[in-house]
């Protein structure tokens, strides 16, 4: 009921403050002008005898409530005289139904506001406004706040696109403006090892128009490094001498060593010239002429000795 009669009271102020400016500025007017005019208009003794008792009695009325009916000022808002309840903020006064945010009008009473550029907001309206977004939820950040990638991110929402877990001491990389975690990264965007598969993260080995961890660039038979970095390709593979040749099929049956000039081929195989001998006196098949038992190579005079 309070609150009712003080809006009253100060529609009704307004109204007699209304009332009699536009009285004084019509007498100005005509006062100032050339030409004849009628006399202005009075309210009668009784109108303002009325008006006076009507806002006599309102004022006595909220006194006996305990409301002071003193103007307290002009409203910010409307700029009519305030006699009820006021509120003060951002140094002003204003109606308490005229203080309300400035984006959606709802009334701020005694809630909690914010300021803007002289403005008030209410809580809700001021941070969807003014305060950063999350980049993951474009929810509101009122507290801590990630600011990463050219974004801001909730602390809980900023994590790894892949796997969903948040950063560790490693930090974080960045891929098409999306974070990952290093294990993930390498995984998903890391040249990866000829040898084993695996992502390489630090130093490489360029070889046979691929890169390969240091350790895998190895012979792919005896699994050795190569001694002073020479390697033989056998198929886009790198492989030591030896292997290679045997992979060649171009390793000597007699001493298993590479055959790099002439050779003499037989029972399927390769041998330096030197190296194809009878396997029981050892001389030198140089003629080429030999007799085969068990996968062994004998000349005719040992071969008739022993098998004949």
């Amino acid at each position: 009921m309070a609150s009712s009669a003080t809006k009253e009271l100060d529609d009704l102020m307004a109204s007699l403050s209304h009332f009699k400016l536009n009285d004084t500025s019509q007498t100005s007017n005509e006062a100032d002008s050339s030409k004849p005019q009628k006399p202005p208009k009075k309210p009668s003794t009784g109108q303002n005898n009325q008006l006076d008792s009507m806002l006599g009695s309102l004022q006595c009325d909220m006194n006996k409530q305990g409301i002071n009916t003193t103007t307290k000022g002009l409203c910010s808002a409307c700029n009519k005289p305030i006699v009820g309840q006021v509120v003060t903020a951002l140094g002003k006064v204003w109606h308490s139904e005229h203080f309300t945010c400035n984006y959606c009008n709802q009334e701020l009473g005694t809630n909690d506001f914010f300021e803007r550029d002289g403005q008030p907001y209410c809580e809700t309206d001021y941070h969807s406004i003014f305060s950063p977004h999350c980049a993951y939820c474009n929810m509101s950040i009122l507290n801590k706040c990630v600011t990463a990638l050219d974004k801001t991110w909730h602390p809980e929402h900023f994590f790894c696109t892949q796997c969903g877990q948040q950063f560790d001491e490693e930090g974080f990389h960045e891929r098409d403006g999306k974070p990952y975690c290093q294990e993930d990264y390498f995984e998903l965007f890391a040249p990866k090892c000829a040898g084993c598969n695996r992502p390489i993260t630090k130093y490489y080995i360029l070889a046979l128009n691929n890169k390969w961890h240091p350790d895998c660039f190895i012979c792919m038979d005896c699994r050795q490094p190569f001694k002073e970095g020479s390697f033989f390709d056998h198929d886009g593979q790198p492989y030591c001498e030896i292997h290679y040749h045997a992979r060649r099929g171009s390793l000597c049956s007699g001493c298993h060593k590479p055959i790099s000039g002439c050779c003499i081929t037989a029972m399927f195989k390769k041998f330096h010239p030197e190296h194809f001998v009878c396997f029981f006196c050892l001389k030198q098949l140089n003629k080429g002429t030999f007799k085969e038992h068990n996968e062994k190579p004998y000349c005719d005079g040992c071969f008739e000795k022993l098998f004949s």
